[in-house]
C-alpha cells in the first residue's frame, strides 16, 4: 500500500511553486488531491498533468483570506471525496519592504495572505478532522525564524505561523483530537515567488543570498514537497507542534 493510500489532501496555493510540487508528491504517495488556488489556468494545467499520471485531482478556486471561501472549500472536498485527512496551508506572497518604507496596504495584504489564511484554514480543517484525525502542515519559512530587514511584513506573518502551529497542536492534543499540526520552514526555493522577490532586490543581493547557502544552491520545490509528504504520513505519527527546517544550511550559520 502507498504511504498515503485512500487519504484526501487539500493544498492551498497548489497551482504553482511549492504548492504544485506538494500536489504531485502527495498524489504519487497515493493521496487524492484538491488543488486550491486563485490561478485557475495554472490549476487546470496541473490537474491535467496529474490526470495524465493517473492521479485523482480536483481544482477549487479559493481566496484563502475569505472565511466563506474556506467553508466552501471544505464542503466541496467532503462532497467530492467524503473526507479530509491532510491540509497543506501553502498559499503565500512576498513583498519587499523595510520597517521604514513598507506601506500599510502591503503590510495588511501580506498578513492576510500569509498569516490569516493559515488561521482560517487550520480552524476549518480541525472542524472537519476532529472526529477522524488528520495532519495539518503549515508552510512557514526560515524568515519565520530569523530576521530579514527587507521583508518585515513577511517576517511578521511567517513568525506568527510558527507559533500558531504550536498553539493549534497543543489544543488538538489537549482535546484528544488525533490531529497533528506541524510547520515547515523552507529556505530560498526556486519558485515564481522567490524569483519575483529576487528581481526586486538591490545590487547583487540575490547572488549573495544564493552564495550564503552552505549546500551551494537554493532548493527545488520537490525538495520541500518530500518533507510535506513525510509529515502527512504515519512515519511522522509522533510529531506535532514541530518545525522542520529545510534550508540547505542557511540558518546553521
Amino acid at each position: 500500500m502507498s504511504r498515503l493510500e485512500n487519504k484526501v489532501a487539500v493544498v492551498t496555493g497548489g497551482a504553482s511553486g511549492i504548492g504544485a510540487a506538494c500536489c504531485i508528491a502527495l498524489a504519487e504517495a497515493g493521496a487524492k488531491v484538491v488543488i486550491a488556488d486563485i490561478q485557475m489556468d495554472k490549476a487546470k494545467s496541473l490537474q491535467s498533468r496529474m490526470h495524465a499520471l493517473g492521479s485523482q485531482a480536483e481544482i477549487f478556486s479559493c481566496d484563502v483570506t475569505a472565511p466563506a471561501q474556506w467553508q466552501a472549500l471544505m464542503a466541496y472536498t467532503l462532497e467530492v471525496f467524503g473526507r479530509l485527512d491532510i491540509l497543506v496551508n501553502n498559499a503565500g506572497i512576498a513583498i519587499v519592504g523595510t520597517i521604514e518604507d513598507v506601506s500599510l496596504e502591503d503590510w495588511n495584504k501580506t498578513i492576510a495572505v500569509n498569516q490569516t489564511s493559515v488561521f482560517l484554514g487550520t480552524q476549518q480543517a480541525i472542524k472537519v478532522m476532529k472526529d477522524s484525525g488528520g495532519s495539518i502542515i503549515n508552510i512557514s519559512s526560515i524568515e519565520g525564524l530569523v530576521g530579514n530587514s527587507l521583508a518585515v511584513a513577511y517576517n511578521a506573518a511567517k513568525g506568527a505561523v510558527r507559533l500558531l502551529t504550536k498553539s493549534a497542536a497543543l489544543h488538538c492534543g489537549q482535546q484528544g483530537y488525533k490531529i497533528r499540526v506541524n510547520s515547515v520552514h523552507p529556505g530560498f526555493v526556486k519558485t515564481p515567488l522567490v524569483e519575483q522577490a529576487f528581481s526586486e532586490l538591490p545590487g547583487d543581493l540575490a547572488e549573495q543570498i544564493v552564495a550564503a547557502h552552505p549546500i551551494g544552491r537554493i532548493a527545488e520545490p520537490e525538495e520541500i514537497a518530500t518533507t510535506v509528504v513525510f509529515l502527512a504520513s504515519e512515519e511522522a505519527s509522533f510529531m506535532t507542534g514541530s518545525e522542520l527546517v529545510v534550508d540547505g544550511g542557511y540558518t546553521a550559520q
